[in-house]
């Protein structure tokens, strides 16, 4: 279960150089945000930051936003980059659906969901990050050649997901039912908490990748 309050989470995340305050002053701009040409990469839902954090270690040539909507949330990825900061990784503290108020058309290069809220109940389907709803807004603000990323041990969650892909107008790149399994899609995953916890209790993990066919690509 989200932490949702911890006294004084939201003072720390106001004052932390580590979140980025007023984030839509720079769409449009985030490459002179960085100061370099780099890809842009985004996770939305990024937890504690486990994962986004060992992407930036490892591909110090790409920039890394982590979007979190709970402060309380957020609050743990600031400690652990406290402890070891990263040049290339920011946090944003906002919603996905006001990602086409934050970036531009075309301006994030990868798009990350890692283990979403399922939101199990049919009257929730536009709440969850693979619907179509989302699809459409993540569309807006990838490069014509940006891919999106989705794992989850939620079975009916990615088979809604794979659903979900043609009626949105995206192509299914690759995708697979057990990923720890899958020598190809496995190659160089990195892990997020919940994928370490779910996969040691034996569930396997789904994961997908997908793009939007503009222009015929």
């Amino acid at each position: 279960m989200r932490l949702r309050n911890i006294t004084g989470a939201d003072e720390i995340i106001a004052n932390s150089e580590f979140v980025i305050a007023g984030p839509s002053e720079h769409k449009g701009h985030w490459k002179e945000y960085w100061h370099n040409e780099n890809e842009l990469h985004i996770e939305i839902g990024m937890g504690k930051g486990k994962f986004l954090m060992e992407m930036a270690r490892l591909n110090s040539d790409i920039n890394y936003l982590g979007i979190e909507r709970y402060s309380s949330v957020l609050l743990r990825a600031v400690q652990k980059m406290e402890q070891a900061p990263l040049p290339n990784l920011r946090f944003l503290l906002m919603d996905a659906r006001e990602l086409t108020a934050v970036f531009a058309m075309g301006e994030v290069d990868r798009i990350y969901l890692n283990f979403s809220d399922p939101w199990p109940k049919d009257r929730h389907t536009k709440r969850r990050l693979p619907s179509r709803q989302f699809l459409q807004i993540f569309d807006q603000v990838l490069t014509e050649k940006g891919r999106l990323e989705f794992k989850t041990d939620n079975r009916p969650l990615f088979d809604f997901a794979m659903e979900e892909i043609e009626p949105a107008g995206w192509k299914l790149a690759a995708a697979t039912y057990d990923l720890h399994q899958d020598e190809e899609l496995s190659r160089g995953n990195v892990m997020t908490e919940y994928e370490e916890k779910f996969s040691a209790l034996g569930h396997p993990i789904c994961k997908y990748m997908i793009y939007r066919d503009k222009e015929g690509r």
